[in-house]
């Protein structure tokens, strides 16, 4: 059974249209396949602060994102969460290893996100989210992810110090070039993943998203990638950073790609 959690707080979103984007996958995933969401948090506007500032902030909609996670992993759910950002990692990937700590992470990003405080630039939250969660700096929100498990599909944009730290930490990077389903199956080794999307991962124009990297994955190359994991192997499915426009069409199209290339997750609905 699958249940869907919903990120409506403001997390250091620093773009106004993700908190929409996260509700209008929700929406979709509810029309497609009849689970009603259930939503975390109060919608905030985007706000362009530090990390020191927008965790803090952000302490409620985490610790609710944690226990839901926690909730829906303990009654053997298919886990999918609809996040305003990758910030929200920082709690939903802890409670999921903590539950399944044998199980390998897909980071599908644009971005490594495994900055730290000592090393980040821009000071946003997000680029420090899957650090976080691998236990290099103390969010307040728990740790346990092995980077030793972890897959960076998909990364081109990644600091010379964010490089160090990923390469120091043994985490696996398989850049665009490099991404096919068969790599990526290869990659997990037959393990139980949790895999998370941030849509800028893919070549900019086909879901709205705050940050543009050009020379991005095909969303045929997402599903292609989901297609070749045993949909029963899929523990928990992150999609974030989705950027509603707040044009309907534009929109429409984006959610109705993104169904496309998350079906194959829901070919059955059985988890082991």
């Amino acid at each position: 059974m699958m249940e869907v959690i919903v990120s409506q707080g403001r997390i250091g979103d620093r773009g106004a249209g993700m908190i929409e984007g996260a509700a209008r996958t929700a929406r979709a995933l509810r029309e497609r396949y009849g689970v009603e969401p259930r939503f975390v948090g109060t919608p905030a506007g985007p706000e362009d602060d530090d990390w020191t500032v927008s965790l803090p902030a952000a302490e409620e909609t985490l610790s609710g994102l944690a226990q839901a996670v926690s909730a829906s992993v303990a009654a053997g759910r298919r886990t999918v969460l609809a996040a305003n950002t990758c910030s929200a990692s920082l709690a939903t990937l802890p409670a999921a290893v903590r539950a399944h700590p044998d199980c390998a992470v897909l980071w599908i990003d644009a971005h490594g996100d495994f900055n730290t405080p000592d090393t980040t630039e821009s000071g946003y939250l997000g680029g420090m989210a899957l650090s976080g969660a691998c236990g290099l700096w103390e969010s307040g929100h728990g740790a346990g992810v092995d980077p030793s498990r972890v897959v960076l599909v998909g990364a081109r944009d990644i600091d010379p110090s964010e490089r160090e730290l990923l390469d120091k930490a043994g985490v696996r990077i398989l850049a665009p070039a490099d991404v096919t389903g068969q790599r990526v199956a290869a990659a997990v080794g037959g393990a139980r993943v949790w895999v998370h999307i941030d849509w800028d991962v893919l070549e900019p124009g086909t879901v709205p998203a705050d940050y543009h990297v050009p020379d991005g994955l095909a969303p045929g190359r997402i599903r292609e990638i989901l297609e070749a994991i045993p949909a029963a192997d899929v523990l928990g499915l992150e999609l974030a950073e989705f950027a509603a426009t707040g044009d309907e069409s534009t929109d429409a199209r984006a959610t109705e790609s993104i169904m496309d290339m998350v079906a194959p997750v829901f070919a059955t609905a059985a988890v082991r």
